[in-house]
């Protein structure tokens, strides 16, 4: 078998009985944000962040039935796998944060692919990974892509690496939504490294991660699709010739937040255009140079971890200007007017009913749900 058919072999789940023709029975798979329901006292005060509000839930099922679908529910909590067997879904769409343990982003598909369940975006490693920055890290470093120097503490006593040079920032290293992150997060000498690493240790449980500052701009960068995409989607318009979409680029303006230079959770919670929230600039405003690079490693990075279907990846600059990846998203939120990619996605042009319906269709065709077109393509989006 020839390397580019290993690489299109490995996007494939593991096989599953024949699914039915459209419309399908579609199960919104999520952990759901209680409003305001108070915390345990022995967990950290940002616990269960990343997870989505019902109102999220109910969207994303709206703009699925608009091509006729029929939607539920389902709690991605201990009793999903009851769940699941009952309520036979043809396909899951999962944007499931999991219920704890280093590699939580990875419970969800991995049962899915237990019971031979099909569903959307990355797999079981992608997700099991990109969760943990310290190891994302050293295989985008491993493979020339450009990394601050970091380290990881397990303690917060372990001697300081020559290369790490005073301001650092420190932070849980298997996190995601700005959790453990804020304006404490930057440290200026030993006595505050040792101080915030022990926090951070002691606090969510897992490593801290110390990393150069890097003081200059921030952004996202979005990608969509596969090399195969164009067979499968409902714009194969939007896709490159090598079937993937570069959205715009979005520029995360932290200057104005509650937390200056720190995007973290505070900064993140704030509503948009609210006094105190970062400036979300899309398009951002850089130069081609900078621009193509940036396109270029985030897709890099999302080849490289093996996501699917649609990832983000987070950069800053050095003081110099030059961008370093700072960690991937392959399970990006969905809140329409919030969250970064559906920001990026309506700077792009693309609606939030299309973005949803087009994360279902990619994943649904690598599971042999969808056959590919047999009528000529529109060309390929060009680019530039």
């Amino acid at each position: 078998m020839n390397p580019a058919m290993q690489d299109q072999e490995s996007d494939k789940p593991p096989s599953s009985p024949p699914r039915p023709a459209r419309p399908w029975r579609v199960a919104v798979l999520a952990n759901i944000k209680e409003h305001d329901k108070p915390l345990p006292s022995d967990v950290p005060p940002d616990t269960g962040a990343d997870y989505d509000y019902i109102e999220t839930i109910n969207l994303i099922r709206a703009a699925l039935e608009t091509d006729g679908h029929w939607t539920m529910f389902i709690p991605a909590d201990s009793n999903l796998p009851y769940a699941l067997k009952t309520a036979k879904p043809d396909i899951c769409f999962n944007i499931a944060e999991g219920l704890g343990g280093d590699a939580r982003e990875a419970q969800i598909p991995a049962l899915l692919e237990l019971l031979k369940i099909p569903y959307t975006g990355s797999r079981v490693l992608t997700n099991a990974i990109a969760l943990d920055k310290t190891l994302t890290k050293r295989i985008w470093r491993d493979r020339r892509l450009p990394v601050a120097p970091f380290q990881e503490f397990h303690t917060g006593e372990e001697p300081l690496r020559p290369e790490l040079r005073f301001p650092l920032f420190v932070k849980p290293a298997r996190e995601g939504t700005g959790m453990g992150v804020d304006a404490r997060a930057i440290v200026h000498n030993e006595g505050e490294l040792r101080e915030r690493a022990r926090y951070v240790v002691s606090m969510y449980k897992q490593p801290a991660l110390v990393e150069t500052y890097l003081s200059g701009r921030e952004f996202t960068v979005a990608i969509m699709g596969r090399p195969d995409s164009r067979l499968y989607s409902l714009h194969p318009e939007w896709y490159d010739a090598d079937g993937f979409h570069r959205f715009p680029i979005l520029e995360l303006d932290s200057t104005r937040s509650v937390t200056p230079g720190v995007y973290g959770l505070e900064a993140k919670a704030q509503s948009i255009g609210s006094q105190g929230a970062p400036g979300y600039i899309c398009p951002a405003q850089v130069e081609p140079d900078l621009a193509k690079k940036l396109q270029h490693y985030a897709w890099r990075g999302h080849h490289l971890l093996g996501a699917l279907d649609v990832s983000r990846v987070d950069f800053r600059l050095d003081s110099e200007g030059n961008p370093c990846l700072l960690e991937i998203n392959p399970l990006p939120g969905l809140t329409p007017d919030y969250s970064d990619l559906c920001l990026i996605a309506n700077a792009d042009g693309i609606s939030y009913t299309d973005l949803i319906l087009e994360i279902l269709y990619l994943g649904a065709s690598r599971w042999n749900m969808l056959a590919p077109r047999e009528i000529p393509l529109p060309p390929p989006k060009k680019r530039g």
